[in-house]
C-alpha cells in the first residue's frame, strides 16, 4: 500500500513524468490531447478564416513546452468570498480546429510549427537597456559575442494546424496560427533567422556627456551596475526570438541552449558576492562593474578655449542617454546567499529562478531597498509601491508555479494578520512555533506540519516544500474559502445590430469572429454560452437543443429590463454549438434590413447580466454607436464641448469624466455577482467611452477600440483581440490582498476592479495582461538591515472550475541611505506608476497642471540625488543617477503623450486612460516611448541573420524621405512611407511603384520577394513579442497620417513642447534653481 502522503507535501513522483516548464495547473488531467497554446491565441498578422478566400490551415505562432498533467485531478471544492484568503485564477484552453493535412499548406505561407500547450509565456518586448554615451572616466567594455536564444526547446509536440490563405497572387500577411490539428516533428523554438548581434551589456561607467567628440566608442551597458558572470564557452550561438515560429530557410535547432545544467553552470560562473552589500543578480552577458561607478553627469558644451559655451542649448544631441535594444537573455535568481538580488529590467529578457522571492513578472517593487523612513522616502522624491501582475506569463523556459494541497485543512496562515506560510516566515522550538515575518506573532505549528530543524535553523524538508523555498505558490483551496460551489465558465456575447453597426460591417465582423472562435472555448460540461443582439430593443435566443432552430426572444422595455426564459437563455455549449453556429451566420442577413439607428446599450447590458445573475461570467459586448435610448441613455458630449471652446482646458476634462453614475451603479452590481464585461467597440462616431467605460473599469474587464471601424482592415484584429481574450490564462470570481510587513502599510490600489472593503479588491475578472498598482506607506520606522515582506494572495476560480489560491511573496532589504536608494531603483516600475498616476488625473485636473506635475516628479528625483548623494561638484553639469538616467527622457515622452496632449479626440484620450489603468510594467515605457524600426534597410548586408533591426531614436533627424518606417507602442503600429521612395522598393514591399497608390484602407499582404516575407516576418515577430495583434495603420508624408506618425517623434521641438536636448536643459535649470 502506498504511504500517505503529509499535508502540504507535494505529490510523489515514483514514476511521475520529468517536470514541464508549461505546465498548467488548470488542465483537468482528462483532456491531454486537447490542449491550446493561450498564446498561440494571438493570430498573427492574418484574417479571420472565414475573411480570407480558400483559407487552409497554417503553423501557430507561439510554441512551447509539452504540458504536464495536472496532480490533482478533478474539479476542486467550491469557492469563497472571505478574504482572509485569496485564491488562484485559471488558464483556459482552445479546442482542436479541424483543417485539411499538412499537405494542402499553400508553397507561400509559411511553414507550420508543431504547436505548444496552453501556458505558455509572454515574450520580452523591446529588450531596452540604458545606452551609454561617451565615456569620460573608465575603460571601455568591450563587446561580447551573441547570446543563446530564450526560447528555444528540442522536444517536438504534436499541435493543431491553422487556417492561412493561400492561392496565387499576393498573400495576406502570415497564415491564421490560431487552429489546430497539425503536422508534428520539428522543434518547439526553432530559430526565427536569429537576431541582430548585440555587443554585451555590462554595468556602465559614469556618462558625462559633453558637445565634444567622445574619446572612446559608445558601449552598452545595464541598469544594474552589479557585478555577473561570463558566458560559458560555447554558449554564445546567435539568439532566438521570443517564441519563434519556424522560418522558411532556417534549420531547426537541436536541443535547447538551456538545459537541465542551466542553473548548475550559472552557479559555477558567478562572481561571488560581497559581503554586506546588496546582492547583485546573477546575469550572463554582463561584465562586473568598473570602480565608483553609479551616475551619469551630462555636462554643458565647451568652446576651442575649453570654457563652457553660453546659449540655450550646447549639449550634443548624439551623446545624451538613450535606450539601447539587446538581444542577450538575462538568467535571474531572485535570491542568493540569503540576499535579494536586483530584478533585471522589465523590458527585457530574461529568465527566472526562484529562490525564495517571487519572480518580477508577478511582483515589483519600486525601489529594491525599502526606506528605513518616510522622511527618507519623501528625501528621494520616489515613489514607494508594487506593480503586482499575479497571473502574468511566464518564460517557456522557467519552472512552473508548484500547487500545493493541504486538504480540508487548508494552508498553513498566520492566525493573526493571516498571511500565508513562506519562505521568510521563521521557526524556533525545533520546528513547533513559527514567527511571522509580516506581523511578527508567533503562531503553534500545527501537529502534521512539524519538522525538524537543522544546524542552520531551517527546516529539513525546506527544499521540499515548494511554499518554503518559492516566492510564488498556489494553493488549493479548502471549502472555507467558499461561499458557494465554484461558478462555471459562462460567455455571454452581445452584439449591436443598430442600422450603423449592420452598414459598417461591424456585426459581420462581430458574428464571423464569435463563430471561429466558440471551437476554443474550454471542453467540458461547465462551458455555458448565450448570445443576444439589440438596437432599440433586446432581442435573446433560446437555443434549447430540442428546437429545430433558434427562437427569438424580443424584450421592448429598456426602461426596467428583465430577461424571458431564464434557464434557457444561457446552455451548455456542448448542447448549442451547432444552433449558435446557424445563428452567428444568420444574424447579419436577419437585420440587413433594419432602420433602427438608436442603441439601448445600457438596458442590453442589465439584461445580459440578469441572465447571467446566478452565475457569473464574462459578458463580451459588441457596440458601434453612442447609446442612445434606455437606461443609461448618453448624449453626444463632445460636440457640446467643441462650440464651447471658451472653457479651453480649465473644462475639457469634465469631458473625460462618466456623465451621470447610472452605468456605474450598474457596474458595482455586476461585481457583485461576478460578471465581468469587455467592450469591443467598433465605431465610426463619438461614443463616450468616459462613461461607458465605467462597466468594464469596475468588473476587472477592458475595452477594446477600433476607430475608425474598416470592414476591410479591423476584423482580422477583431477576431484575434477575441480569440487571445478568451482563451489567455484567467480566473473568475477573484479576491485580491496585499499584507505587508510591520512598519509599511498599503496607502491604495489602482486598477481595474470593484472594492467594496479597504482591504481587498473584487475582480469578477483577472487574466495574465492585467496589472494592479499598489501604493505603500510607512506607519513606523523599519530596522535598519532587516527585511521587509510584501504578500500577494489573489483567491479565484479557474475556467475549470477549480478554487485556488495564488501567493506571491517579496522580502526585500530595509536601508537608511538614500543613496541605496537610487542605486536599487527599478525604472520600469517607477516610470509605470508615474503613468498610471498621470493617467488617473486626467478626468479631473487641467492637462497643463498634470504635464508641470509630472516634470517635477522627475526634477524633484534628480535634485534629491544631486544634492545628497553626488560626488561630482561642477554645477555645469546635469548628474543623473545611474539606475534612473533614462528618466528625464521618458518624462518627456509622457508630456507628449496622446493622454497629455491637447489635441485628438476626447474618446481618443478616455480610451488611452483605460488602457493605461491595468497596462502591465514591461509595455508602460513603450506606450509613450515607441520602437521605430527602418523597413527600408531589411535586405541590407548588415541585418543579415538578424530578424528585427536595430531601432532608432524617435527623432525626425532619422527619418530620410527615400524610408519607410515602422513604429510600434505596444497597441498600434505605422507604416511611414516617405516621398521619395524607390519605385522598386515600392512595388517589392506594396506592389504598387508610388506612395499615391497605394489604396487609403491599408493591409499588408506578402509579395514573392525577400523584402516583403521580410517585413512580414517583422511584423508578426512583433505581434509575437507583444502579446497583441497589432492594428497596423499606413502614413504618409504631408496628410494628417504623416502629422500623426511625427506626434511620436518626442525628441522633436514642438509648437507646444520642448525637445529631449532643450527638455534636459530645462530640468538641468530647475534642479540648479533648488540647489541655490
Amino acid at each position: 500500500m502506498a504511504a500517505p502522503v503529509p499535508p502540504g507535501a507535494s505529490r510523489p513522483s515514483g514514476n511521475a513524468p520529468p517536470l514541464n516548464y508549461n505546465y498548467n495547473p488548470n488542465l483537468p488531467r482528462n483532456y491531454p490531447d486537447s490542449l491550446a497554446d493561450n498564446m498561440q491565441n494571438l493570430q498573427l498578422n492574418s484574417l479571420p478564416p472565414s475573411v480570407i478566400p480558400n483559407s487552409r490551415p497554417g503553423p501557430p505562432p507561439f510554441p512551447s513546452a509539452a504540458p504536464l498533467s495536472s496532480p490533482y485531478p478533478g474539479v476542486s471544492p467550491p469557492i469563497s468570498r472571505p478574504l482572509g484568503s485569496p485564491a488562484l485564477a485559471s488558464m483556459p484552453r482552445a479546442a482542436p480546429l479541424t483543417g485539411p493535412p499538412p499537405a494542402a499548406i499553400a508553397p507561400n505561407a509559411i511553414p507550420p510549427v508543431t504547436q505548444p500547450p496552453p501556458f505558455t509565456s509572454r515574450p520580452a518586448s523591446t529588450h531596452f537597456l540604458a545606452g551609454p554615451t561617451s565615456l569620460q572616466s573608465g575603460p571601455v567594455v568591450p563587446p561580447l559575442g551573441d547570446r543563446p536564444g530564450a526560447f528555444s526547446s528540442s522536444s517536438p509536440l504534436v499541435g493543431p494546424s491553422v487556417p492561412s490563405s493561400s492561392g496565387s497572387g499576393p498573400v495576406s500577411n502570415g497564415p491564421p496560427v490560431f487552429g489546430s490539428g497539425a503536422p508534428t516533428g520539428g522543434p518547439r523554438f526553432p530559430l526565427a533567422g536569429g537576431t541582430q548581434q548585440t555587443p554585451g551589456v555590462g554595468p556602465s561607467p559614469p556618462t558625462m556627456l559633453s558637445a565634444r567628440a567622445p574619446s572612446h566608442p559608445p558601449t552598452m551597458r545595464s541598469f544594474l551596475g552589479t557585478p555577473v558572470s561570463t558566458a560559458p564557452p560555447g554558449s554564445m550561438g546567435q539568439p532566438a526570438p521570443p517564441f519563434a515560429g519556424s522560418v522558411q530557410g532556417v534549420p531547426p535547432q537541436s536541443g535547447s541552449p538551456y538545459g537541465s545544467r542551466m542553473w548548475q553552470m550559472q552557479q559555477q560562473q558567478m562572481v561571488p558576492p560581497v559581503p554586506g552589500s546588496a546582492q547583485s543578480p546573477r546575469m550572463f552577458g554582463m561584465t562586473p562593474p568598473l570602480p565608483n561607478q553609479s551616475m551619469a553627469s551630462i555636462q554643458p558644451a565647451m568652446d576651442q578655449s575649453g570654457a563652457p559655451m553660453t546659449g540655450p542649448s550646447k549639449i550634443d544631441p548624439n551623446q545624451i542617454p538613450r535606450p539601447v535594444p539587446t538581444s542577450s537573455v538575462i538568467l535571474y535568481e531572485t535570491r542568493q546567499g540569503n540576499q535579494a538580488n536586483l530584478p533585471p529590467p522589465a523590458t527585457s529578457d530574461y529568465i527566472v529562478k526562484d529562490t525564495g522571492n517571487c519572480s518580477p513578472r508577478y511582483m515589483r517593487c519600486t525601489i529594491n531597498q525599502i526606506p528605513c523612513t518616510s522622511d527618507l522616502l519623501t528625501t528621494s522624491g520616489m515613489q514607494l509601491a508594487l506593480l503586482v501582475q499575479p497571473l502574468a506569463l511566464p518564460h517557456p523556459s522557467e519552472e512552473p508555479i508548484q500547487v500545493v494541497d493541504f486538504g480540508e485543512s487548508g494552508p498553513v496562515r498566520c492566525s493573526r494578520c493571516k498571511g500565508y506560510m513562506n519562505p521568510f516566515m521563521k521557526f524556533t522550538d525545533q520546528g513547533r512555533r513559527f514567527v511571522c515575518n509580516l506581523c511578527g506573532f508567533t503562531d503553534e505549528t500545527p501537529r502534521d506540519y512539524i519538522c525538524n530543524l537543522g544546524p542552520d535553523g531551517r527546516r529539513r524538508d525546506a527544499d521540499e516544500r515548494p511554499e518554503l523555498c518559492r516566492g510564488t505558490v498556489e494553493f488549493v483551496a479548502s471549502k472555507e474559502y467558499m461561499v458557494r460551489d465554484p461558478m462555471p465558465a459562462v460567455f455571454f456575447f452581445l452584439i449591436d445590430v443598430s442600422v450603423n453597426a449592420i452598414q459598417t460591417g461591424a456585426t459581420a465582423a462581430a458574428c464571423s469572429a464569435i463563430s471561429q472562435t466558440i471551437s476554443d472555448l474550454p471542453e467540458g460540461p461547465r462551458t455555458l454560452v448565450g448570445i443576444a443582439t439589440f438596437d432599440s430593443t433586446i432581442h435573446f435566443y433560446n437555443l434549447k437543443r430540442d428546437l429545430q432552430q433558434p427562437l427569438m426572444l424580443i424584450v421592448p422595455d429598456i426602461q426596467d429590463v428583465y430577461t424571458p426564459l431564464q434557464t434557457d437563455v444561457i446552455v451548455q455549449l456542448s448542447e448549442c454549438r451547432q444552433h449558435l453556429e446557424l445563428l452567428l451566420e444568420n444574424i447579419p442577413t436577419m437585420f440587413q434590413t433594419n432602420r433602427t439607428a438608436d442603441s439601448a446599450f445600457g438596458a442590453a447590458t442589465k439584461a445580459a447580466f440578469l441572465a447571467m445573475k446566478s452565475t457569473g461570467g464574462k459578458l463580451l459586448v459588441f457596440q458601434s454607436v453612442l447609446p442612445s435610448v434606455g437606461m443609461g441613455a448618453l448624449s453626444a458630449r463632445e460636440a457640446e464641448g467643441r462650440t464651447n471652446i471658451s472653457a479651453g482646458e480649465k473644462e475639457a476634462h469634465k469631458l473625460l469624466q462618466p456623465v451621470d453614475q447610472t452605468l456605474k451603479t450598474m457596474a458595482i452590481e455586476f461585481a457583485e455577482y461576478q460578471v465581468c464585461v469587455d467592450l469591443f467597440i467598433t465605431t465610426q462616431n463619438y461614443v463616450d467611452i468616459a462613461s461607458i467605460s465605467v462597466i468594464p473599469r469596475t468588473t476587472g474587464g477592458q475595452v477594446y477600440y477600433y476607430y475608425p471601424f474598416s470592414a476591410l482592415s479591423d476584423p482580422a484584429k477583431l477576431y484575434n483581440d477575441l480569440r487571445w481574450n478568451i482563451t489567455k490564462p484567467q480566473g473568475f470570481e477573484a479576491v485580491m490582498r496585499v499584507r505587508c510587513s510591520q512598519g509599511i502599510q498599503v496607502q491604495e490600489y489602482f486598477g481595474n476592479f470593484c472594492k467594496r472593503i479597504p482591504t481587498d479588491v473584487d475582480l469578477p475578472g483577472i487574466d495574465c495582461d492585467k496589472t494592479i498598482m499598489v501604493t505603500l506607506k510607512h506607519d513606523d520606522k523599519l530596522l535598519d538591515g532587516s527585511e521587509c515582506a510584501f504578500q500577494c494572495a489573489l483567491l479565484y476560480t479557474t475556467v475549470y472550475g477549480q478554487r485556488r489560491i495564488r501567493v506571491t511573496t517579496l522580502s526585500l532589504p530595509c536601508t537608511s541611505m538614500l543613496s541605496n536608494l537610487f542605486r536599487s531603483a527599478d525604472l520600469d516600475s517607477q516610470f509605470s506608476c508615474l503613468l498610471k498616476q498621470a493617467a488617473i488625473e486626467i478626468p479631473s485636473t487641467p492637462l497643463s497642471q498634470i504635464r508641470e506635475q509630472v516634470t517635477n516628479v522627475c526634477v524633484n528625483i534628480l535634485h534629491s540625488y544631486r544634492k545628497f548623494c553626488a560626488t561630482v561638484s561642477s554645477s555645469g553639469q546635469l548628474i543623473l543617477p545611474e539606475a534612473l538616467k533614462l528618466l528625464p527622457l521618458y518624462t518627456l515622452a509622457l508630456v507628449k503623450s496622446t493622454g497629455l496632449r491637447t489635441d485628438g479626440r476626447v474618446d481618443t484620450r478616455s480610451v488611452w486612460i483605460n488602457y493605461v489603468s491595468s497596462l502591465s510594467t514591461p509595455l508602460a515605457i513603450p506606450l509613450v516611448y515607441p520602437r521605430m524600426l527602418a523597413i527600408h534597410v531589411l535586405n541590407s548586408e548588415e541585418l543579415e541573420g538578424s530578424l528585427i533591426p536595430p531601432s532608432i531614436p524617435l527623432s525626425s533627424e532619422h527619418v530620410s524621405d527615400s524610408g519607410i518606417y515602422l513604429l510600434e507602442n505596444g497597441n498600434d503600429a505605422f507604416i511611414y512611407i516617405g516621398n521619395s521612395v524607390a519605385p522598386d522598393i515600392m512595388q517589392q514591399l506594396f506592389g504598387v511603384p508610388s506612395v499615391d497608390q497605394i489604396p487609403t484602407q491599408f493591409v499588408l499582404q506578402q509579395f514573392e520577394n525577400s523584402l516583403s516575407k521580410k517585413l512580414n516576418d517583422v511584423v508578426n515577430e512583433i505581434r509575437r513579442q507583444r502579446c497583441s495583434y497589432l492594428r497596423l495603420q499606413l502614413c504618409k508624408k504631408g496628410d494628417p497620417s504623416g502629422m500623426l506618425f511625427f506626434s511620436y517623434m518626442v525628441e522633436d521641438k514642438t509648437p507646444g513642447g520642448l525637445s529631449y536636448v532643450e527638455f534636459l536643459v530645462h530640468i538641468h535649470r530647475q534642479i540648479q534653481s533648488k540647489m541655490s
